[in-house]
């Protein structure tokens, strides 16, 4: 009888994300033998994200061809904005220099960095679900995936925010729902020059905006959530995440919430006469530094969203994927050179985290978010409200004392809202900036 012919590679690559295909990339630079596999038919159908990659990172990942990606619009204008039912107070920034980041679409994106791989000579396998992991003596081994067994020297599990091959490891425990974020996002279709108009936009440009909205979900007990816009060549994404608990908390359908948000006067401007071509949604992990799974095992690492690499307060997610893929794609390449695939000589994965700006970064966030979801009222609904009744007062001419309206002001801003209850909220948020300047 005729032996089966055993596949083997160097590494497996389950997920082609940015952070596997980064991982991918530098192993197989490095003279690795590797696999990546997707369950998708192609890299990026099922990806959804806001709409923007960080380019400083994919600068790193492919310093000679990261130019030659499908960038759809360079993200120049930001603005932030505190919404309540009939105001919108706004800050907004304009870069002059080069753009730190571009919208792009996950389908296009994953599919051109997956075609960048394939250059390395990663070979890639799609249309390809991995069932489980082998282990044999406490090690990972490979991969079973629906139609056979696939063997290699280390596994990275690039696999998203519910890694479940992780979970069955024993890697990360459940997540609780306080942790996730759902968010839902509608692209909608909308001529070029209309959204150069309406975004103050460089006509026949490159040029784009992100928009951030604080408040305008709901009138009554809000979910701690943020809206978002984005500019693409031809189409704008809007969506919003929130918060898992609250949903369940308070009963709310996110996609009603979405609805909230396009009808407020702010808003709906962008939006007008624009074809819905397509609703998506995706989870967001964001238990943080606290909460983050074992990143390594004898024979397998965990990168991007799978190990819970996200900074939900500045909306990064796409640079700690890539680079947390490349550290990983380093590791890989240490251990085969010393032979050994044991959890002691992959823990150089987690040095290479810990001397990056990824785990600096969330160590420095992991109250941040704790202490803002305690102040969600504050946050979503009063103090937007407080602004626009501020902003009122300063910019009107109602032909009365500015003295006595601003001092009408301040008593109804402590009658509704106690002493004790403000120097809460002004320590949630010192403390958050605290935590971040320690």
């Amino acid at each position: 009888m005729e032996q089966k012919e055993v596949l083997k590679f160097d590494a497996i690559v389950v997920g082609a994300g940015p952070s596997g295909v980064a991982s991918a990339i530098v192993a197989a630079r490095g003279g690795a033998k590797v696999l990546l596999i997707e369950r998708s038919s192609f890299a990026g159908e099922k990806n959804m994200f806001g709409g923007a990659v960080f380019l400083s990172a994919l600068k790193e990942l492919l310093p000679n061809t990261w130019q030659s990606a499908p960038f759809e619009r360079y993200i120049l204008k930001h603005s932030w904005a505190l919404l309540s039912d009939k105001t919108s107070c706004e800050v907004s920034y304009q870069s002059f220099d080069e753009p730190k980041s571009a919208s792009v679409y996950r389908s296009k994106f994953d599919s051109w960095l997956v075609e960048e791989a394939k250059k390395e000579g990663v070979y890639f396998a799609p249309s390809t679900l991995v069932k489980s992991l082998i282990s044999k003596n406490g090690h990972v081994v490979g991969v079973k995936t629906e139609l056979e067994e696939i063997y290699a020297n280390v596994v990275v599990l690039a696999d998203g925010v519910n890694s479940i091959l992780a979970r069955d490891l024993g890697l990360r425990k459940e997540y609780e729902p306080k942790d996730m974020v759902l968010s839902v996002k509608e692209t909608r279709k909308l001529p070029k020059s209309l959204i150069e108009q309406r975004f103050n936009l460089k006509e026949n440009s490159k040029e784009g905006a992100a928009k951030n909205f604080l408040g305008g979900l709901a009138k009554e007990n809000p979910p701690f959530g943020l809206g978002f816009l984005y500019t693409f060549e031809d189409t704008i994404s809007i969506g919003l995440g929130v918060n898992l608990e609250d949903l369940n908390r308070f009963g709310y359908n996110p996609s009603d919430l979405l609805e909230n948000l396009k009808k407020h006067p702010s808003v709906s401007a962008y939006l007008e006469g624009s074809e819905l071509l397509e609703y998506s949604a995706h989870l967001i992990y964001e238990g943080g530094y606290k909460k983050l799974p074992k990143l390594c095992a004898n024979g397998v690492l965990i990168v991007g969203d799978a190990a819970g690499f996200v900074n939900a307060v500045h909306f990064e997610g796409t640079n700690f994927a890539i680079i947390s893929g490349m550290l990983a794609g380093e590791t890989v390449l240490s251990a085969i050179s010393a032979k050994d695939f044991s959890k002691k000589t992959l823990s150089i994965y987690k040095k290479k985290l810990n001397n990056s700006f990824i785990l600096k970064d969330l160590k420095s966030y992991k109250n941040v978010m704790d202490n803002l979801y305690s102040r969600t009222n504050s946050l979503m609904n009063y103090y937007p409200k407080k602004a626009g009744e501020f902003f009122k007062i300063f910019t009107g001419a109602s032909c009365k004392p500015k003295r006595g309206e601003f001092r009408e002001f301040i008593k109804s801003f402590f009658s509704q809202r106690s002493l004790g209850e403000f120097f809460k909220d002004i320590w949630a948020f010192l403390s958050a900036i605290i935590g971040v300047l320690k």
